[in-house]
């Protein structure tokens, strides 16, 4: 389990970490014929969502006490597990 400063920082680090695949699955797509880059681009979306998703539960926890961290951890972890296997999802589709 987590403190709250140990998941904000875990969420920093991983929507940085989805930035940067998300970049370099732009600079793959732009080589690509226009059937796949709108493939690529569908799936990229659904990437991008799960980004502003984390993104959002950042905003939200950022700024939250240790109290309210404890009442909202176990609820906080599990929406970022969800947000970490729709990613996971979504890249699988685009690489494989």
């Amino acid at each position: 389990m987590m403190d709250r400063n140990q998941f904000v920082e875990t969420l920093k680090a991983k929507i940085d970490e989805w930035n940067a695949e998300i970049d370099k699955l732009e600079a793959r797509m732009r080589q690509e014929s226009a059937e796949q880059r709108a493939e690529y681009e569908k799936r990229m979306e659904e990437m991008r969502a799960q980004r502003d998703r984390a993104a959002e539960e950042l905003r939200q926890h950022r700024d939250e006490s240790e109290a309210e961290w404890e009442k909202r951890r176990v609820e906080a972890e599990r929406a970022w597990d969800d947000i970490r296997e729709g990613f996971r999802r979504a890249w699988e589709r685009v690489t494989t």
